[in-house]
């Protein structure tokens, strides 16, 4: 009989969420590269070798406790407080009782698995050792992101309303400050010869950073600003290929889906000059520290041609450096690991 792993999860329960995407792909990647080896299940109540946990629940929290010994919980690090911080609004007490929770939570695996190699480091800080985790990066299906043709772009651009001409900058994720909205904001104000789309939302309501600020923003948006809204992950790929650039200024990301969605479709890539990118984007994407520097890159996007296609190529590569065996084969290694820690024991 193959050994069990199961699949817990609710981060597909809140549209336009980057975590939804990441546990769907990795959940379909598995199934798919690791059926001969392994038998996967997602939700199930009965017993599993594997127990991985994509969200940190408090009902999954309980499990893993009263679960030890008859199972090896594995734990995916989506968030830290620090990554928080500046997503969601909530009292102060509130907040410490919430980041005390997710720590212990994460303590409480087995084995944690993070997307970014960052934050080994600062989990370390909060009392996990380092042998307890691995790297491994998100994944994104080519069959679901891919290029379509420049007739299909024309089709696609007329059905949002974009003028098939137009040169179209294109920012993806929640709506909140922690994703440099209001920077995204500023130059499209500058910039009414281009047209901007922001394809999100408010997923979490009023509880979002920046939610009374961005509304009020909105009430004002000029004319060449696009909000189709949170866009369901099944028409994501229309939203990419009405692009020309995907830029996205947040100040902390671990390992944004978008970013690997834009390079499957070939779309030069914009980003925030921060430390979190420098071991997993290299020299993939563009990058600036400020509005005015972001507004030059996307303005020689818009003139040179060469520059351009020098950029898109840098984004496709980097698609090809994360392909589906090469991550496959993370994960397969990783759960192999465990099943042998659950022998050796």
């Amino acid at each position: 009989m193959k050994p069990v792993i199961n699949m817990l999860s609710t981060a597909d329960k809140v549209s336009g969420q980057g975590v939804g995407a990441a546990y769907l792909e990795q959940v379909a990647l598995v199934k798919e590269r690791l059926k001969d080896k392994y038998t996967v299940t997602v939700n199930a109540h009965g017993y599993a070798d594997i127990t991985h946990y994509h969200t940190i629940n408090p009902t999954f929290y309980l499990r893993a406790k009263f679960a030890r010994g008859r199972t090896k919980n594995v734990g995916y690090v989506h968030f830290l407080p620090e990554t928080v911080q500046d997503s969601l609004q909530m009292p102060g007490f509130a907040k410490n009782v919430f980041y005390k929770y997710m720590l212990s939570f994460y303590r409480s695996m087995d084995r944690l698995v993070v997307v970014n190699p960052y934050f080994i480091e600062r989990l370390a800080a909060y009392g996990v050792k380092e042998d307890r985790v691995t790297y491994i990066p998100n994944f994104v299906s080519e069959e679901q992101f891919y290029k379509v043709s420049p007739q299909e772009k024309a089709a696609l651009r007329k059905q949002y309303g974009i003028k098939e001409d137009a040169f179209v900058v294109l920012g993806v994720g929640q709506m909140q400050t922690r994703k440099g909205i209001f920077d995204f904001f500023d130059i499209t104000e500058s910039r009414p010869d281009i047209t901007f789309v922001w394809a999100g939302g408010f997923s979490f309501g009023k509880m979002t950073a920046g939610y009374e600020q961005i509304r009020k923003r909105l009430e004002h948006k000029p004319e060449n600003l696009v909000l189709p809204g949170i866009v369901d992950r099944s028409k994501m790929n229309e939203v990419y290929n009405l692009a020309d650039v995907m830029f996205l200024p947040s100040f902390e990301e671990l390992f944004p889906m978008s970013v690997l969605e834009s390079m499957n479709c070939r779309l030069p890539i914009l980003l925030r000059d921060i430390d979190l990118y420098k071991n997993i984007l290299f020299d993939y994407y563009q990058k600036a520290t400020d509005v005015q520097g972001f507004t030059d890159i996307i303005d020689r996007l818009k003139s040179d041609p060469a520059f351009y296609e020098k950029a898109a190529d840098d984004a496709w590569r980097g698609h090809v450096f994360y392909s589906k065996d090469h991550v496959a084969s993370m994960w397969e290694e990783l759960y192999d690991d465990v099943l042998r820690s659950c022998n050796r024991e």
